[in-house]
């Protein structure tokens, strides 16, 4: 178990805190052996318990004070339905009070808080408590002092120490649970990110997109370093999974950090680490990302907003592999595939002396480019289809958009790219959902004032009118109907039965409107497309 993960979840930092604002007490962890993990590690915080103090900082006191904290563990290791906070006198009498950390039905470990009495020390009590002290620190001074000073709690507040206890464990316990959920996760989508089509959640068939399957195929069995180029929302970081997930470091971590989320200090910090009093703060050894992405894959966002400083340690852990954390002095070795992402230049920044040309060729073995949104139209219903599907809620009848919508659409720039075209899916579905179809006038005000501005003409119904080409009027006709059937067919996979509905006529009336231009799919000329589609 790494028990140092722990130590950042929110409710044990809650927890921690009460303990020692409250009762000024101190949480402690001891792992499936007994040994008290921070003890181990040299990290000695002892009560506010004078007579703990003097015990703990001598060999002796230090190895009988050890000794009282595996009787408690033994009473938990014992027994698997022993789960309530228990107590037991340790060897000055005190009371140690902590309780059992199981993770899936296996006993690991234990919260613990010692140091305390439960009533007040009679005068017999201190002498005997004065005599034992003398035994394991024999330079030990003011123990009359230490004898005023004894914490006292009654019945009440150890009870409230009790509850609060159990209450961390188990907030570990749910904490390891779905950790475990995650991974069954991962591994039920492993036959996903094979398809050639779907890496991760990337959709599209466009030929710009086809070009980057046809990189992610080649790199994702590598370990070489990989620089992915694109606009923000493009979907940078699901290339990076896509080839994580697809490759030999599936199993290990997959870690993330956005270079320009943090200042210097405590990027570097995140990471490469630090060493306890390294600067204000810093009450304990922290293991950076690289350290926790050892033997997987770290990912880095925007490394183009990276500091010169910190250029330098990230070049060094490329090229050797190791690095020191923060007010250390032992460099540490790791197993990392880097995978950076920026949208700027950095050839050009390169040029201008804002990055490091040595790390720049040590970063750009093999570049991907993601294309944006408007460069890769063609994948618009695709999307589209995907994101309703996504965000679609119980209740909700949408079931695609109406072409005036769909052509609004394939009109606007999209600067914000996937990640606008999905925050807009969403914003549709909340206002249209018990719509058949979504119509152009649900679509934000701002994309449409920007698709009617461009044109020069309004854009509900518009967009219709703007199809139309001159001519006859029967042909006008026969080229919008065809048109709409082909966005329907590839909006809804060829489902004639679906589409039908939507058009408001039968299906054998779309069969023959089909047939008559055209646009059955290859491959499935004369096949029950519908049927096709179920068993598919």
């Amino acid at each position: 178990m790494d028990y140092e993960r722990y130590q950042n979840l929110h409710t044990i930092v809650m927890l921690r805190d009460i303990l020692r604002k409250w009762w000024r007490a101190e949480l402690c962890f001891a792992d499936k052996g007994g040994q008290v993990i921070e003890w181990t590690k040299g990290q000695i915080t002892p009560p506010p318990n004078d007579f703990c103090r003097l015990s703990l900082f001598s060999k002796e006191g230090f190895r009988r004070c050890g000794s009282s904290v595996r009787v408690l563990h033994e009473k938990f290791k014992a027994s698997r339905k022993l789960r309530r906070s228990q107590f037991h006198e340790c060897h000055l009498g005190f009371t140690i009070v902590g309780a059992p950390l199981h993770i899936n039905g296996e006993y690991e470990g234990m919260l613990f808080v010692e140091g305390f009495s439960r009533q007040e020390v009679s005068p017999r009590e201190a002498e005997q408590l004065k005599a034992k002290i003398a035994e394991v620190n024999q330079g030990a001074t003011d123990l009359e002092r230490a004898v005023e000073r004894i914490p006292v709690m009654d019945d009440r507040e150890v009870e409230k120490i009790c509850d609060l206890l159990e209450f961390g464990a188990n907030e570990i316990g749910n904490f390891e649970a779905e950790l475990a959920r995650k991974d069954e996760t991962i591994e039920s989508l492993s036959s996903e990110l094979s398809d050639r089509y779907r890496f991760e959640n990337i959709i599209g068939r466009s030929q710009a997109m086809l070009d980057v399957f046809r990189v992610l195929e080649r790199v994702c069995q590598s370990d070489t370093t990989v620089l992915i180029n694109g606009e923000s929302g493009t979907g940078k970081e699901l290339v990076a999974r896509a080839i994580h997930y697809n490759g030999p470091r599936k199993d290990k971590p997959f870690v993330v950090q956005n270079c320009s989320a943090f200042n210097d200090n405590l990027l570097e910090s995140a990471l490469f680490g630090h060493v306890r009093g390294s600067f204000t703060g810093a009450l304990r050894d922290k293991k950076g990302l690289f350290e926790v992405a050892d033997g997987g894959t770290f990912f880095l966002d925007e490394v183009g907003d990276m500091s010169p400083s910190l250029q330098v340690k990230l070049l060094r852990v490329l090229q050797e592999g190791t690095f020191l954390p923060v007010g250390g002095t032992a460099p540490k070795q790791v197993d990392v595939r880097v995978i950076s992402a920026t949208h700027k230049d950095l050839g050009e920044l390169v040029k201008k002396g804002e990055f490091r040309e040595d790390l720049f060729y040590r970063l750009n073995v093999i570049r991907i480019t993601v294309p944006s949104l408007r460069d890769r139209k063609d994948d618009l219903p695709m999307l589209v289809d995907h994101l309703m599907r996504k965000h679609r809620r119980d209740g909700q009848r949408a079931r695609g958009l109406s072409p005036d919508a769909m052509s609004v659409f394939q009109s606007y720039h999209w600067p914000g790219n996937i990640r606008e075209l999905e925050n807009e899916i969403e914003r549709l579905l909340v206002l249209g959902g018990d719509q058949e179809l979504l119509t152009a006038d649900l679509v934000s005000s701002r994309i449409r004032d920007t698709v009617s501005g461009a044109n020069g003409t309004s854009v509900i119904g518009a967009a219709r009118v703007a199809a139309v080409p001159a001519g006859r009027l029967n042909d006008a006709v026969e080229q919008l109907e065809r048109d709409m059937i082909s966005q329907g067919l590839q909006r809804t996979r060829h489902n004639k039965s679906k589409l039908s509905r939507e058009l408001g006529i039968s299906r054998s009336n779309l069969i023959l409107k089909i047939q008559k231009y055209g646009l059955e799919r290859p491959g499935f000329a004369g096949a029950d497309d519908d049927e096709a589609e179920a068993n598919a």
